[in-house]
């Protein structure tokens, strides 16, 4: 899942069982949030520090996502309907500005 939000852009997907690599089946009770900017994970967790101040980033070297949080699915759940019930804008585009520098909304 893709997420844009006024606090960053974000990937989603299931992480993998074990120590995560690649062959690893999937695990459905937990999700990987990935970012191409460090900041966009920071600022979520300052967004929402009771579900995410104890997810530490971790950063993957040459990866399109180099940022991600793991965390369980339901705080996902958690975070996203967070984020679907602070919609207060009539316009995604001015308000990612009023929020993040412009040079950082580049995806």
């Amino acid at each position: 899942m893709w997420i844009f939000t006024k606090h960053g852009f974000f990937s989603a997907v299931c992480s993998r069982q074990g120590n995560g690599e690649h062959g690893q089946p999937i695990d459905l009770n937990r999700i990987m949030v990935r970012a191409r900017v460090r900041d966009d994970l920071e600022t979520l967790q300052k967004r929402f520090p009771e579900l995410l101040a104890d997810c530490q980033i971790q950063e993957s070297a040459d990866t399109d996502y180099a940022f991600r949080l793991f965390l369980p699915k339901v705080t996902w759940v958690e975070v996203v309907a967070g984020l679907a019930d602070e919609t207060d804008y009539d316009n995604f585009k001015s308000e990612v500005a009023q929020h993040q520098d412009k040079a950082a909304v580049a995806y």
